[in-house]
């Protein structure tokens, strides 16, 4: 925690502010201090129960994903209320872990917008890389009438998963369009030049056209 603190730096705060995230550590230091901690179980869980946002990310840094029983998962998730641990911790942890699919389905129909929209993110991966079995049109109908509605979290998890059942599905990706089209969800989102926007014709669009480049 003293080495975490010594890191912290007023400017690094101030950028992850507008984003959200109460902590001021320098991303690429709080890795390299992973690196050196190594893969540290028990350390990672007392970083944890801290409740301090660097101490949280460097805990999933130098967890073992596979070690976390299905509760603790969930207690985790439902702890982890700031933007970037929320999506490291699923993203690092959580997909990696034999839990995942068994919380994948509870957590996408729960109440709390930000709980669900793990589920999403999940399901967005299951689309991608184990589409087999999913409802992908019942999947487009829940987007179709929940999206345009849903919080700011769970709404890019939902738009996630609609811009990859258009990418990787191509008997879909006509209905995937015409309901992003519709919608017109993330249609104004900033972009950077050179980097893809996250309204979902768009990005369907431009990833199939690479595919068919490659």
């Amino acid at each position: 925690m003293a080495e975490l603190a010594e890191l912290e730096d007023p400017r690094a705060r101030e950028v992850n502010e507008k984003h959200g995230d109460d902590h001021g550590v320098n991303l690429g230091k709080l890795r390299a201090l992973a690196k050196r901690l190594k893969t540290q179980q028990e350390l990672a869980c007392r970083l944890w129960v801290t409740d301090d946002t660097a101490a949280r990310l460097l805990a999933i840094l130098i967890c073992r994903p596979k070690a976390f029983e299905r509760d603790e998962l969930d207690v985790m998730l439902r702890e982890a209320r700031i933007p970037k641990v929320h999506d490291w911790l699923v993203n690092y942890v959580v997909k990696k872990n034999p839990h995942s699919e068994e919380l994948r389905l509870p957590w996408s129909a729960d109440p709390d917008p930000v709980v669900a929209s793990a589920g999403w993110a999940l399901t967005a991966e299951r689309v991608t890389k184990k589409p087999e079995g999913l409802d992908l049109a019942g999947l487009l109908d829940v987007i179709e009438a929940e999206m345009k509605d849903a919080p700011d979290r769970l709404q890019w998890a939902m738009n996630n998963c609609l811009a990859q059942i258009g990418i990787e599905h191509a008997e879909h990706r006509a209905r995937a369009i015409d309901i992003g089209e519709r919608l017109e969800v993330l249609k104004d989102y900033p972009t950077s030049p050179g980097c893809t926007s996250p309204f979902a014709p768009i990005w369907i669009t431009e990833m199939v056209r690479r595919q068919h480049d490659k």
